[in-house]
């Protein structure tokens, strides 16, 4: 199988001592294509040079709401910069979070807005992450219209999915889904049109049931994608191929070789 991770943070510091053999085993497990989403500016050339120097990586640009602090008002128009400069599959991580209270709500909405219309501008996805924030998230979905993109680690409703799948996103789903009381993402996967859904790991975040407390890793996105056909009563070979068509669709990608 070739498998795609849709949303993992292989950048991330926790994999700075053994990337390339986290990057090995992912490829043994039949990962092949990941999308690594930036969260700040300061990562954006290192992000560049890692997708540049390593086949199957493929960087997003954005500034994450839950590291608002690192982020200034001339990192917009950086961003701009470094979406001119380096291939790019994708705006993002951007989004909104509820959920952290020091995180100053208008702020956020300064730069969610901001990189929506930069996507918009550009004809690129947004990758969004959504936290306590679903139907705000919709309703800037809908106002910047027309713009595609993907709800990463999806968790809102069942009709709020339907409205995002409407809208022209995907939903992201990863070990949430693995846990035996995670009864109401189990249902979404069971009801959603497979057309829809992409798998990820979000590692070095969320870890699978059964790995609680571990760094997690693009090589258990099979776990997810196992636990995805499981619901909806499917073959593993079928859901794993959908889940990285899915991806290649939303991000423009050509199947790896």
């Amino acid at each position: 199988m070739k498998l795609l991770d849709s949303h993992c943070h292989l950048d991330a510091a926790e994999f700075a001592s053994d990337r390339s053999s986290v990057l090995q085993r992912a490829r043994a497990a039949g990962v092949q294509t990941l999308i690594i989403p930036a969260v700040s500016a300061i990562g954006w050339q290192p992000l560049a040079t890692l997708c540049a120097n390593e086949p199957g990586l493929h960087a997003a640009y954005g500034l994450h709401p839950m590291f608002l602090s690192d982020h200034r008002e001339d990192h917009l128009s950086e961003l701009e910069r470094v979406l001119e400069l380096h291939p790019a599959v994708a705006v993002g991580e951007s989004g909104l979070d509820f959920y952290v209270s020091n995180l100053a709500p208008d702020i956020q909405r300064h730069y969610f807005h901001a990189q929506l219309a930069i996507a918009r501008e550009r004809d690129l996805p947004i990758i969004l992450h959504a936290r306590r924030a679903h139907e705000e998230v919709l309703h800037a979905v809908r106002r910047y219209q027309p713009l595609r993109g993907v709800i990463h680690s999806y968790a809102g409703s069942l009709e709020q999915a339907r409205q995002f799948i409407s809208l022209g996103f995907m939903l992201g789903f990863g070990g949430p889904i693995t846990y035996p009381r995670a009864a109401r993402l189990q249902q979404l996967i069971r009801e959603l049109p497979l057309n829809s859904l992409l798998a990820e790991t979000d590692a070095p975040d969320q870890p699978l049931h059964g790995h609680q407390g571990q760094r997690n890793e693009p090589a258990l996105l099979p776990l997810v994608i196992a636990k995805m056909a499981e619901l909806r009563d499917m073959g593993v070979v079928e859901v794993a191929a959908a889940t990285a068509a899915n991806g290649r669709r939303m991000f423009a990608l050509r199947a790896e070789p």
